[in-house]
């Protein structure tokens, strides 16, 4: 790779370790407390909190996953997850943060103890911890390990899979063992800065790539090559290239992203995540005042506008330019190969039986390599679809892959940044700084609740302030063990893929958390115990949807599940509310020195974002 983009890289993640400690000497002195070590003494200002956030947030399953699936038939349509939690954490900055600051948790199923019982915290603290731990922890690590382990590898770094998921989980444990949420603040500063800066230099250097491009070697959208000139402006290029993917609305048919997902599916997840989950709102939690706090999420809020154009259109961009490498590297991945395989068998299975509907949708990928079975398909789902609407059936449908799309930002950053100048060693320090800073947030967020919510709850409710810091530290350890150890696991292609296997296993406790907080905001009267049935219905409720689905052969798309599961709750806790109530409405006391003065500033600034995400919907419509 060369000595100094070597040297910038090593300096890089030195550097992120180094100003982590230095900025973190309370939380690991013998004076220091609990808030010290978990919520970074309380005194986290709104930059901070700010950068955190999205540094916490932007990883693999980002730059890798994202990008990816922009490359896709999905195309800009994937961006929703972020200009939809712009105005997720709008909303969250207004309407959660004033309560959890007020009543002093330090942890989010803290607050139901407060509003329900302890029963209806011990059951989300536990669910938290599984999710966090076995999903999020090995999900991250997993997902950061594939680019960087191929990048790396690249550029004269021999580095297996299993090595390379341990170099980043200890690399976030050493942190965060030693600093806390303080470690974890002012690491995120230096790591989301230089996220941003990377994404937006990746995305000039793409632009200018695709200008200068010869026209005959560039593909469209639709996998087909376009009419261009041979010397054209990059940016009028990318809109003359992909303007079958400009849009943020797809068929509601589509299982991954359907249009109904948008009224209310997806923001399931999104105020989960963003209000709920506790790697997130930790930073917030650890506000020096209400204000602090919500000008921190505003100023979160306004760079996810601006995640996609760093992100997406890169993604887009790395289609048009090296979508024969995408085939190429999709012909030889084995996960691929075994997916498409299953999807010719079913296909081979069920094409005379007249009883079933099914269309078999393959790219051009797949196509130029299997030119006499994809002629065969279309004539097939011709049929099948003409079948179906002479019964008045719905069509399932079935998809071959031939593009490996998550190796787009692999090569954007292999065949665009030339080594030696140190642009390269920013780079991949930067995507590395990105990956450490999501692992470093679960970490400390599985020790914060391990160590409040169970071990000072019921294993020694007499801990001294010391005693919990030091469980703390203990946890990142053997949560960091356990998230290495599973993370090579999940490349298992039975499990669908990782973006799949997180958001799959979400489903199971997101609708219903959020049912039970939204729930207990809005209706003080209703007893505790309404609660607990809120937080155990869901994950069987998930359950059956899921099971019904693979029973029936109509399968519900997890978005649409989750909408399912968050009406039904709140349907359940209504009725038990009505009959279940507390002699007294539940009154949430303050229990803070903090200053609750919401900021009027922040208020017109989340206007303007709120306002900002409704253009750029009308605009990509």
């Amino acid at each position: 790779m060369g000595f100094i983009d070597s040297a910038v890289f090593v300096v890089f993640i030195a550097a992120v370790i180094g100003v982590g400690l230095w900025k973190s000497k309370s939380a690991h002195s013998e004076e220091g407390s609990a808030a010290d070590y978990f919520l970074a003494g309380r005194g986290l200002t709104w930059w901070l909190i700010g950068i955190s956030l999205i540094a916490a947030n932007i990883s693999a399953e980002q730059f890798v996953g994202m990008s990816g699936q922009a490359a896709s038939y999905l195309g800009l349509a994937i961006a929703s997850y972020e200009w939809m939690a712009a105005v997720t954490l709008v909303v969250v900055g207004f309407a959660f943060l004033p309560y959890f600051l007020k009543t002093g948790i330090y942890t989010i199923p803290g607050f139901l103890e407060q509003r329900y019982n302890h029963v209806a915290r011990s059951i989300m603290a536990v669910f938290m911890m599984i999710i966090l731990v076995t999903v999020s922890l090995a999900g991250v690590i997993y997902a950061g390990a594939l680019p960087m382990n191929e990048l790396l590898g690249q550029f004269g770094f021999k580095m297996g899979m299993t090595q390379c998921c341990w170099l980043m989980g200890i690399l976030a444990a050493a942190y965060v063992a030693a600093g806390g949420l303080k470690a974890c603040a002012w690491a995120d500063l230096i790591q989301g800065t230089a996220l941003i800066i990377g994404g937006v230099v990746l995305t000039v250097i793409s632009f200018r790539a695709l200008g200068v491009a010869p026209a005959q070697e560039l593909v469209g959208g639709a996998g087909v090559a376009a009419t261009l000139p041979d010397a054209a402006c990059g940016v009028s290029r990318f809109f003359a290239l992909n303007g079958d993917k400009l849009h943020m609305f797809l068929p509601k048919t589509d299982k991954i992203l359907p249009w109904t997902a948008l009224l209310v599916g997806l923001w399931i997840p999104n105020f989960y995540y963003w209000g709920l989950n506790q790697y997130i709102t930790q930073r917030t939690l650890g506000s020096s005042s209400l204000a602090e706090g919500q000008k921190g999420i505003v100023f979160a809020a306004a760079l996810k506008l601006l995640i996609p154009f760093i992100i997406v259109f890169p993604g887009l961009i790395a289609f048009n330019l090296f979508s024969t490498d995408m085939a190429e590297r999709g012909a030889s991945d084995p996960a691929i190969t075994i997916a498409n395989v299953k999807v010719i068998a079913r296909y081979q299975a069920v094409k005379k039986d007249a009883a079933v509907f099914e269309v078999v949708e393959f790219d051009k990928g797949w196509a130029q390599k299997n030119a006499a079975l994809a002629e065969e398909l279309t004539a097939y789902n011709a049929s099948e679809r003409a079948a179906a609407g002479a019964a008045g059936k719905k069509v399932s449908t079935a998809n071959l892959t031939g593009y490996k799309y998550d190796s787009a930002l692999g090569l954007l950053i292999v065949k665009l940044i030339k080594p030696g100048n140190g642009l390269l060693g920013f780079v991949l320090a930067a995507l590395l700084g990105a990956i450490v800073s999501s692992l470093a947030a679960v970490l400390n967020a599985a020790s914060t609740i391990f160590s409040i919510d169970i071990y000072h709850a019921y294993i020694n409710k007499k801990a001294s302030q010391k005693q919990l810091v030091l469980i703390g530290r203990f946890c990142v350890g053997v949560f960091v063990v356990i998230g290495c150890v599973l993370a090579p696991m999940l490349a298992n292609p039975n499990l669908g893929g990782i973006f799949t296997y997180i958001q799959e296993f979400q489903g199971y406790i997101s609708p219903g958390v959020l049912a039970v907080f939204v729930f207990g905001l809005l209706n003080r009267t209703a007893s505790g115990w309404v609660g607990v049935v809120g937080l155990l219905l869901n994950p069987v409720l998930y359950g059956v949807l899921n099971l019904a689905g693979k029973w029936t052969g109509v399968e519900i798309d997890f978005l649409n599940a989750m909408a399912v599961c968050l009406v039904v709750n709140l349907l359940v806790m209504f009725v038990l509310g009505h009959f279940m109530r507390l002699p007294q409405p539940v009154v949430f006391q303050t229990s803070t020195h903090l200053n609750l003065e919401s900021s009027k500033g922040a208020k017109w600034g989340g206007i303007a974002v709120v306002v900002a995400t409704a253009i750029l919907y009308v605009i990509f419509r």
